[in-house]
């Protein structure tokens, strides 16, 4: 004979135990069924809920800002929004869309995520390859300090395009 529980804890285990001593076995169920699981993550993952580097283009002089944040891309846009409205200028490209007189988009349309990526050394050297990558061709909102010589960006720049080389890195160290 068998009886089937739900196994929600230590609680079953000692309900369970009682069953030994009549000759009853016992299988334990789960309500944390794979299907389900997989089913939900693909309803609730959205790629702005992850972090990593960003790029930010003006809608009306198409001029770029890279950043990087460890924060959900929808949570780092919505920052600049604030700085936007509230004439804030902390955030570099609310500044430019301000001094400009532009206007902020939606941010499906101004916001490329660059790279998925974990905090560190990964995501501030991937950020300033952007940031080089956007100053060689004049078209960066960011500090010009933070876009000092690099010899191997100017040989990725060179010999490739970055987003190959990003790409490349990406599959070949996959962030788990």
């Amino acid at each position: 004979m068998w009886a089937r529980f739900t196994y929600i804890g230590k609680e079953t285990r000692f309900i369970t135990k009682l069953f030994k001593d009549k000759n009853i076995r016992v299988a334990f169920i789960t309500n944390n069924k794979f299907g389900k699981r997989l089913s939900m993550e693909q309803k609730t993952h959205c790629k702005y809920d992850k972090n990593g580097v960003y790029q930010l283009t003006c809608p009306d002089s198409k001029m770029t800002y890279a950043g990087h944040t460890g924060l959900p891309f929808k949570i780092r846009f919505q920052e600049n929004v604030i700085d936007f409205r509230y004439n804030n200028r902390r955030s570099k490209f609310a500044q430019h869309l301000l001094e400009k007189g532009h206007a902020i988009g939606k941010m499906e349309d101004i916001m490329e995520i660059v790279n998925f990526t974990r905090k560190g050394r990964m995501l501030n050297t991937l950020e300033s390859s952007y940031i080089y990558k956007e100053t060689k061709a004049e078209n960066h909102i960011n500090d010009k300090l933070t876009a000092k010589r690099n010899e191997i960006f100017e040989a990725i720049l060179k010999n490739t395009t970055l987003r190959w080389i990003h790409s490349t890195i990406t599959t070949e160290h996959p962030v788990k």
